[in-house]
């Protein structure tokens, strides 16, 4: 996935902050469907796999579910990674997970 691509409206982060107070905003219907798509298949992916586990993400992952349902979690991770994928895009930059 080359940068022009990730940078559709749409998969590119919003923000508003104001004040010291950070808002981000979620993922719009406006641009590139497809990756949209791919980003939300790919996270209910990881969904259905992180129940067993006990990292600092699938424990996050599980308290989300919990509180907001499975599809609204799917879309929070889908944004997550179109975050992670904008910024190594924009700053050409491999993935760094953590340790």
């Amino acid at each position: 996935m080359d940068a022009a691509s990730i940078n559709n409206p749409g998969v590119v982060p919003k923000q508003h902050s104001s004040g010291g107070k950070q808002i981000l905003l979620g993922i719009s219907k406006r641009g590139n469907r497809y990756i949209r798509t791919l980003l939300i298949h790919g996270a209910r992916s990881v969904l259905r796999h992180c129940t067993d586990k006990a990292d600092k993400l699938s424990l996050w992952l599980q308290a989300l579910i919990s509180r907001r349902g499975f599809n609204k979690a799917a879309v929070a991770l889908a944004n997550k990674n179109a975050r992670i994928l904008w910024a190594m895009a924009n700053n050409h930059k491999d993935y760094k997970a953590f340790a």
